[in-house]
């Protein structure tokens, strides 16, 4: 493990966006897992700004996003599909049909689980995997419970990731209860994973994921055992 603290969120950002931007010259035809939040924010505008100066090229690059909320479509503007197509998407030469978040509508969400996993094989997994951390210590959805979930999954959220996501929305009784999120498998299986978090909030729940117990009570400590993880955290 990696694990890099630096002053700012404004350096997070740009440390965190030059190795995403390495993987992508390194592998123009990257599969790239993706983040939503207000965490990736800053990376996702340090790669449009280095598309749109002729730096990067995202033509050939196929991206997996982690989650989405359950009965949230893509036009809504809360969902995790409309988030990426505001925050990244448009603003780079990806092909749209090489974008793929999971369908929270989907009328058979079992269904859709074994799709995104069968997907995420098909593809060959993933490159490199970029994680936020919630306060509770989950990764994509995966919240603290009794065992590590390998598939992509629905979960219930929890109350405090809930909490957390009100603020993006009219009220907290408008945050959806529940979402599909990426297994544990399939971000453990993944060439890279890079993590990045902010705040002094955070600073708890980053000593006890990659400093304490390997425990699926703290999902991301998990990561501890990756063969490949950086992780940048800005206090400020």
């Amino acid at each position: 493990m990696k694990f890099i603290t630096v002053e700012s969120y404004a350096e997070l950002s740009r440390l965190a966006g030059e190795i995403i931007a390495s993987q992508v010259k390194e592998k123009p035809c990257s599969v790239l897992g993706l983040a939503t939040g207000s965490s990736p924010l800053g990376t996702y505008e340090h790669l449009a700004n280095a598309y749109k100066a002729g730096e990067l090229d995202f033509s050939n690059v196929t991206s997996v996003n982690l989650d989405e909320y359950v009965g949230l479509d893509g036009d809504n503007d809360q969902s995790y599909r409309y988030f990426m197509n505001k925050n990244l998407f448009s603003k780079i030469n990806i092909p749209m049909d090489k974008t793929f978040v999971p369908n929270g509508c989907a009328s058979d969400l079992k269904a859709e689980c074994a799709r995104y996993d069968a997907l995420i094989e098909a593809l060959g997994g993933i490159d490199l995997q970029l994680l936020g951390i919630g306060l509770d210590g989950h990764i994509g959805f995966n919240e603290p419970e009794e065992f590590f979930t390998k598939e992509t999954h629905e979960v219930t959220l929890d109350p405090s990731t809930i909490e957390a996501n009100a603020r993006f929305f009219a009220s907290k009784d408008d945050v959806p209860t529940s979402a599909v999120t990426m297994g544990i498998g399939a971000i453990m299986n993944a060439k890279k994973v890079l993590l990045i978090a902010n705040g002094k909030g955070k600073k708890d729940i980053m000593q006890k994921a990659f400093y304490g117990p390997i425990t699926p009570f703290v999902p991301a400590s998990i990561l501890q055992l990756h063969p490949d993880l950086t992780v940048i955290y800005a206090e400020n």
